[in-house]
């Protein structure tokens, strides 16, 4: 049975301490009790704790350990880490959300209050985006959407899907802003330009110039470029099997054919064959390289896989229908493919573009003693 003590707080207020005792056997096997400022608070507490505390298990539930957020994400990567490799992306940011405050909430005590207080201090002390908010509470839900089920651990499941819902019609969060970037030919000109002269002077270990030009007309990202292997394609189709391609659903195992146009398939078959890999190269080096071309010519704004938008772009500007550029791009549905459909006109912006034959048949970066790879 509950009882409730009154006392008189330092501001001259009444406070009402509820206390919960189960007994069993002349021992007390579980207490609780809580503070409010007014007695019907006291007592509709008490009535519901005892209910509650009634159903079988109830006890031992209340009496074990709880367990904190920073060793639920750390079960998570360690667990899940061997069925899925994680991306660097969600590995780094929930190592970042085990680091907070949020890291030592008890996994009882996580409620869709806690999760829209911490969103309001990332945009508020951190000064964050509503969108990485928006990544932080999807990392963070994939977590909790685990550790009831498969762990047992007292989560309430609708804290998340609550919290998400009251944040969005605040407005703290959104999705990613869509980019429309796509490179002009004078830009491409320029960059191309440089990489020849970092190649003709033997300053660059990396293929740049055909790199570039393979993203432009086959669309892939540039990791994906450096997985296309040579015993990995379908010559008399021009397809190539990209492995491990970027899916919101699945990224890890998602291996698809893709058709390779023309302009890049000859790209493609003028790398040397000197590596069980096309591009046999280090993607984030390729990144690197591109970005610092663009500081140095004065670019303003223009990332690497801006050239993916501008290949799947030209595709629909020269009148292909939504599968035919799905069948290169490897999207599954329209939704995913407008993202990166910014039509600038009609017909092929690269007819007759003199850059494509100095891609193809300029001179090919010699081998190195040892080719950089992924780690």
């Amino acid at each position: 049975m509950g009882t409730i003590t009154t006392r008189k707080r330092k501001n001259g207020s009444t406070a009402y301490t509820a206390q919960i005792r189960i007994m069993k056997k002349g021992a007390t096997v579980y207490q609780e009790s809580q503070t409010f400022d007014r007695k019907a608070g006291a007592q509709a507490w008490i009535k519901k704790r005892e209910s509650d505390l009634a159903a079988p298990g109830a006890i031992e539930k209340a009496n074990r350990n709880g367990v904190v957020v920073k060793e639920m994400i750390d079960r998570y990567l360690k667990e899940y880490e061997k069925l899925q490799p994680l991306g660097k992306t969600k590995r780094a940011t929930l190592r970042a959300i085990s680091e907070t405050w949020l890291g030592q909430v008890e996994d009882k005590n996580i409620s869709s209050q806690v999760i829209v207080e911490y969103a309001m201090r990332r945009m508020g002390e951190d000064g964050v985006q509503a969108q990485t908010v928006g990544n932080d509470l999807s990392h963070l839900g994939a977590v909790l959407s685990v550790a009831r089920p498969a762990w047992g651990f007292d989560i309430d499941p609708m804290a998340m899907p609550d919290a998400r819902r009251v944040l969005k019609k605040m407005g703290a969060v959104t999705r990613s802003k869509e980019r429309s970037r796509r490179p002009s030919k004078d830009e491409l000109d320029k960059l191309l330009g440089y990489f020849c002269s970092m190649r003709d002077r033997r300053r660059q270990e990396i293929d740049m110039v055909r790199a570039v030009g393979f993203a432009l007309f086959s669309t892939r990202r540039q990791e994906e470029i450096t997985r296309i292997r040579w015993d990995a394609m379908d010559e008399g189709k021009q397809l190539v099997l990209i492995t491990d391609m970027k899916n919101p659903g699945q990224k890890h195992g998602n291996n698809v054919w893709c058709h390779v146009p023309d302009p890049a398939w000859s790209i493609l078959q003028s790398m040397p064959r000197i590596s069980d890999y096309v591009f046999p190269y280090n993607a984030r080096s390729i990144s690197a390289s591109f970005t610092r071309a663009c500081l140095f010519l004065e670019i303003d704004d223009l990332h690497f896989h801006d050239l993916r938008h501008d290949g799947v772009s030209r595709l629909f500007e020269m009148g292909w229908d939504i599968p035919r550029v799905a069948s290169v791009s490897g999207h599954r549905d329209w939704n995913s493919l407008r993202r990166y459909t910014h039509l600038r006109g009609n017909g092929d912006p690269y007819k007759n573009w003199p850059w494509l034959e100095r891609i193809v048949s300029g001179p090919v970066i010699e081998a190195k003693k040892r080719l950089r790879r992924l780690p």
